[in-house]
């Protein structure tokens, strides 16, 4: 990826989007991680798995609005990965108990 690509994206969101964005992915990735390591509320990290699902979701919308097809690929991969650690938290690597 380029990065004029990468930032023309960025011009279709006002600075307080894109801030937020930023915000859900850092508190995402703490989600997955703190309530493991410190053993508070390990409930939350499944919750904490479907947010980057969530966002990449979004960005896959984004990319097929803007026909960047060729750069889907890699959000469609970080959706799978990111739905298989929801699922694996879910169900059967279950940290809640």
């Amino acid at each position: 990826m380029d990065s004029e690509s990468a930032s023309s994206a960025c011009e279709d969101f006002g600075a307080g989007s894109v801030k937020t964005i930023g915000a859900l992915e850092a508190l995402a990735a703490a989600g997955l991680i703190l309530p493991a390591v410190l053993g508070v509320a390990p409930v939350l990290v499944p919750m904490a798995a479907l947010g980057p699902v969530l966002v990449m979701t979004g960005a896959v919308i984004t990319r097929l609005r803007r026909n960047e097809l060729r750069f889907m690929a890699v959000d469609v991969v970080y959706i799978v990965l990111a739905g298989f650690v929801a699922w694996g938290r879910f169900g059967p690597e279950s940290i809640t108990g």
